[in-house]
């Protein structure tokens, strides 16, 4: 339990040891009174202002602000009369804790002004104890008019990341359910239709293998052959699904180039920083593609892929010097250009054609780069 409190007021950015400080402190200034009964009546006020500013920081509703602005009175009559302003500081952490806008708005303006009427007041009366601790007065002066602020931007950062986080969730959960969708209609599209050829046919050859054996043979010879075609697009599935990362796609794009007798003009370097798996997954399907137009439609003689990277994003160029078979109009018309489009819009890419001497396919990509991570890279 004291770990966990302890680990909490570091979340504030405020050293738990401060904290301590500042709630033994009062004693301090207290027993510096020359009256035993004012001794007793500053021990009585600080153990009260103690367990107001919990029962605060814990209610709900409108009794926060009226419990707040007794804990303002406390740290004003603190401050006259024992000449202790470090109260003001509890009620300036607390004030910026408070959700509602307006309620926020009215506290600080109530606290800075009770805190700078005290301040000055006790400042003119020239009371020594007070003028010894000017510098930490003026400290803690600045503290009442930027921590409520600082605090309370903090929070809404905070539930910002949350519901961000919560938001990434659901997008990764509906990422899954559409994958799912997408296996189930692809093995209804693949396996069921052929399962169901396959099922068919073999009625047909047992019922064929007594009356024409001859016609049994080739129709169990279409079943052997419907289940070496299912089997080879069920593995093919598998593969997409598995993700392929950029280096094995690489070698794949080489054997493709080598059958269809085409030149690799250079050797890519495939050597890649802040990309995330699924991202590498996008570019190796983009780069499968836009290869493979290339050897269908291009009649290009030579084939260079060129990987570049800054510190924001990936660049990928295939260039060819063939017929200038693309422009931004295959957009409309396919050649797989609208699927390699989507899957980079997704992970907030860019695709982009250049017709000049051949065809240049540009896939672009941003890095997963983290903010800290970016002033580096700058």
């Amino acid at each position: 339990m004291l770990k966990r409190y302890m680990l909490s007021l570091k979340s504030t950015g405020i050293s738990p040891y401060i904290w301590t400080i500042l709630c033994i402190l009062p004693f301090y200034f207290i027993f510096q009174s020359p009256s035993t009964l004012k001794i007793v009546i500053g021990i009585f006020l600080t153990i009260l202002f103690f367990i107001f500013y919990r029962t605060a920081y814990i209610s709900r509703g409108w009794t926060v602000y009226l419990w707040t602005c007794i804990l303002i009175g406390f740290s004003i009559t603190t401050t006259f009369l024992y000449s202790y302003v470090y109260f003001a500081f509890f009620i300036a952490y607390l004030i910026g804790n408070i959700r509602d806008r307006i309620a926020f708005l009215t506290l600080y303006v109530v606290h800075l002004v009770g805190t700078t009427v005290s301040i000055n007041l006790t400042f003119f009366l020239q009371e020594q104890l007070f003028l010894k601790q000017l510098p930490f007065v003026i400290i803690i002066w600045i503290s009442v008019i930027l921590l409520p602020f600082s605090i309370r931007n903090k929070k809404e950062l905070g539930q910002l990341e949350e519901k961000l986080e919560d938001a990434n969730k659901r997008i990764s959960e509906l990422v899954k359910l559409e994958e799912r969708q997408r296996i189930a209609r692809d093995l209804h599209d693949t396996l069921g239709q052929k399962l169901s050829l396959m099922g068919l046919k073999s009625d047909l050859a047992r019922k064929l293998i007594y009356k024409d054996p001859e016609q049994a043979r080739i129709e169990l010879r279409d079943v052997q052959q419907t289940a070496r075609t299912a089997l080879n697009e069920v593995r093919k599935m598998v593969s997409q699904m598995r993700g392929i990362r950029l280096k094995e796609e690489i070698i794949h794009v080489k054997q493709l180039l080598k059958a269809a007798e085409m030149e690799l003009a250079n050797e890519p370097d495939v050597s890649l920083t802040n990309v995330s798996l699924f991202t590498e997954n996008i570019l190796s399907m983009c780069l499968k593609e836009a290869v493979t137009n290339v050897v269908k439609h291009s009649g290009a003689t030579r084939c260079e892929i060129l990987i570049e990277q800054t510190w924001d994003k990936t660049a990928i160029t295939v260039r060819d010097n063939g017929n200038g078979y693309l422009s931004q109009d295959d957009f409309v018309k396919g050649n797989g250009l609208i699927g390699m489009k989507e899957r980079l819009e997704f992970v907030n890419g860019s695709l982009e054609i250049k017709c000049e001497e051949g065809t240049s396919l540009i896939i672009r990509v941003p890095n997963d780069v983290k903010k800290s991570e970016r002033e580096e890279l700058r």
